[in-house]
């Protein structure tokens, strides 16, 4: 027997071994793949996910495709930061694990990390065997439309659009939200008319969706009639975007219609649509129909049912029925929370009723309730509105969280009650913590206004502008001009009228034109009535207050202006023009708590 046969068997018989050992060695793999991935399904934190992917390591299946993708879709779901952490250590991506991060990206808190990816997609694309795919697109326009970048989504449809990804309906129906959601609501009805045969439900959904958001609630509700008409059926997301239209449109009977719609459709067994129902009864006034529902509900252990019901009487005006409410779903064990209340509270801001509002205050302090940000903001509007400065100050002190609505109540009900330097301090004592509106300012420059400083006001104007780069509105400019024209700068007050580029408003020219009246300026008040008839009709107010400027001066109104001992010129004026003056009303709060 040769060496050389010796040699050719013991070749054989290794490579059958080794094949042999390859074969387990895959069989093993496989088991713990599938073991490893049903163990994955289970993990709800990510501390055990990361105890899944350290098994991975030492199986060795870190770098297999099939298992590296269910981790990384698993953890984008969980942890978006741990996903990412995987997904930069992998050397080739597939497409799979950049469409699983995209996703990821898009319901997470940094939806512009999607983009950045998308970008980073796009280079490597340029590789034959790397293409995009339609959940691609579908997940980039989902970012575009949470971060509501206009210009990035535009560009996301012309490349859907040069590729022809954008004849898929899930890609079209992610370009009508992207549209809906930043506010081309003309864009996205032509996508929705491009669809023609191919839009389904989803299509119908998000168009109504977008047209409640631009406020145009005619157009949902003859778009509820045409998806009808052709024969969709509708789903629940339908039935509350045609309430919530209907809420707004106040049309009785057709709210009665598509209540009945509900009713025979089996639409009521549904708690999201019977909350809406409830509460669109409640906006129109219709209490006992809202009440019929609320009592024909089977499940009453929903909170957000009795909040729509207790609004509705809110709304209505009757407050004591809706504290009786509120004290039924204690009984019922249930615990209100702050949203229970605050249209309670905003209807004692409204009304006057300090004694109910107080009773809340103690009621909120009986349960333990949390004075978050929403129940805190409402107190302290509440409290200052009904001249309580101190409460109110005390429940804001409280607050360990407050937003720029919370600063700019406290703000606000500093300068109407005359604390217009309290107010200016607590403006540059929210700067450190919170960054302030359009509305804070707007309160700060009416209590400088009222308060008589001037000098405070034209810097707060001054940081508006420059700080924090907001745009003055009319309003800001109204309050601006009141406060020189109380000062008596009146030609500067004019000046800056003059270089108004927004749109011209009469009440920051007839504020200056009292203010001339105050000073006797005659020599302004002229000029000041040519730009208020310019804009608005004449009216009484505005020539009393021209003729009472040369009085105040000592000089005789020229022609057209007569004052005469039996009021003459009020006489002349009313006959162009009913000047009715309404009757003044007040309220006494006579019932306790």
């Amino acid at each position: 027997m040769s060496i050389r046969y010796i040699n050719t068997q013991l070749s054989k018989k290794f490579k059958v071994w080794s094949t042999n050992r390859q074969y387990y060695t895959t069989i093993s793999s496989d088991h713990n793949q599938q073991k490893l991935i049903f163990l994955l399904q289970s993990c709800k934190k990510t501390s055990q996910t990361a105890q899944i992917h350290v098994s991975m390591i030492k199986a060795g299946l870190d770098h297999v495709p099939f298992p590296l993708s269910k981790l990384l879709a698993h953890s984008s779901l969980q942890d978006i930061s741990y996903a990412d952490s995987i997904f930069e250590n992998v050397k080739s991506p597939n497409i799979y694990m950049f469409n699983v991060m995209l996703r990821g990206y898009s319901i997470s808190d940094e939806p512009k990390l999607g983009i950045v990816l998308f970008n980073r997609m796009r280079v490597q694309c340029q590789s034959p065997d790397f293409l995009f795919d339609q959940f691609t697109y579908v997940s980039v326009l989902k970012c575009c439309a949470c971060l509501v970048a206009g210009w990035t989504g535009i560009g996301v449809h012309s490349i859907a659009l040069k590729s022809g990804f954008d004849l898929f309906v899930n890609v079209k129906n992610s370009l009508l939200h992207f549209y809906c959601v930043c506010g081309g609501i003309e864009d996205a009805h032509r996508l929705f008319v491009e669809l023609g045969d191919r839009r389904d439900l989803v299509s119908w959904n998000i168009l109504m969706g977008g047209y409640l958001c631009a406020s145009k609630f005619d157009v949902i509700i003859d778009l509820f009639m045409k998806l009808y008409r052709n024969g969709f059926s509708v789903s629940v997301t339908t039935i509350l975007g045609v309430l919530s239209a209907i809420s707004e449109t106040r049309n009785v009977s057709l709210a009665k219609c598509i209540h009945m719609f509900c009713l025979k459709l089996g639409f009521l067994l549904d708690l999201n649509v019977a909350t809406s129902l409830i509460s669109m009864y409640g906006k129109q006034g219709f209490i006992d129909s809202a009440s019929q529902i609320f009592d024909e509900t089977n499940v009453k252990n929903d909170v957000v049912l009795w909040n729509s019901l207790i609004d509705g009487y809110v709304t209505t005006g009757l407050l004591e029925e809706a504290l009786e409410l509120i004290r039924s779903m204690e009984q019922s064990r249930l615990k209100p929370n702050s949203s229970t209340l605050v249209s309670l509270l905003s209807a004692c801001s409204a009304s006057g009723a300090l004694a109910l509002g107080q009773y809340i205050h103690d009621y909120v302090k009986e349960l333990r309730l949390e004075l978050d940000v929403v129940l805190g903001t409402a107190l302290v509007d509440m409290y200052a509105k009904t001249g309580l400065l101190e409460k109110a100050t005390n429940v804001f002190d409280k607050m360990e969280n407050k937003d720029v609505k919370t600063w700019t109540a406290m703000i606000l009900g500093l300068g109407v009650h005359g604390q217009a330097k309290r107010a200016n301090l607590l403006f540059h004592r929210m700067e450190e913590q919170c960054v302030p509106n359009e509305v804070t300012f707007l309160a700060v420059l009416s209590s400088c206004s009222h308060g008589g400083l001037v000098m405070e006001g034209i810097s707060c104007f001054r940081i508006m502008v420059t700080r924090y780069g907001l745009k003055p509105k009319t309003e800001h400019y109204g309050c601006l001009i009141d406060l020189l024209g109380r000062a008596g700068l009146l030609e500067e007050a004019y000046d800056l009228m003059k270089e108004l580029t927004l749109e011209k408003d009469s009440t920051a020219w007839r504020a200056l034109l009292g203010a001339c009246r105050v000073y006797g300026k005659v020599d302004l008040v002229g000029r000041v009535k040519r730009e208020l008839d310019k804009i608005c009709n004449e009216h009484p107010a505005d020539l009393l207050s021209v003729s009472s400027t040369y009085v105040v001066a000592g000089m005789i109104p020229p022609n057209g202006y007569e004052w005469g001992r039996d009021d003459q010129m009020v006489k002349k004026v009313k006959s162009k023009q009913s000047g009715k003056k309404e009757a003044g009303l007040s309220t006494v709060e006579l019932s306790n708590y």
